[in-house]
């Protein structure tokens, strides 16, 4: 399976555009819920903004499995930078996947 580039990794040739690459799907959907909101404000049909709404969350929820991705990947990186960059590195098996199990119950 392909190394998915870390967006917080500052190392990393590839994390740059990993980062410019989020940056465009969160602008995309923000430019999507202007667009439902200019909906909402015409009085367009339910079923044609909560499609539109639908689509939003879907690009939104792309953009959060990504970034989830990266700390499932380098947790090196998912502790935050306060912690020290070993930390995750040398924590135990079971820690780090309760740890994740924790991420997605809370933002999931």
């Amino acid at each position: 399976m392909a190394r998915t580039p870390c967006v917080v990794d500052p190392d990393a040739a590839e994390a740059t555009a990993a980062r410019r690459a989020l940056v465009v799907r969160l602008k995309r959907v923000e430019g999507q819920l202007r667009g439902v909101q200019a909906m909402i404000e015409t009085g367009d049909d339910c079923e044609a903004v909560a499609q539109q709404l639908s689509a939003a969350r879907k690009a939104l929820d792309k953009a959060f499995f990504e970034l989830l991705a990266c700390a499932i990947e380098h947790p090196q990186f998912s502790v935050g930078r306060k912690a020290g960059r070993g930390a995750a590195a040398n924590e135990g098996h079971d820690v780090r996947v309760q740890r994740i199990a924790r991420a997605l119950a809370k933002f999931a």
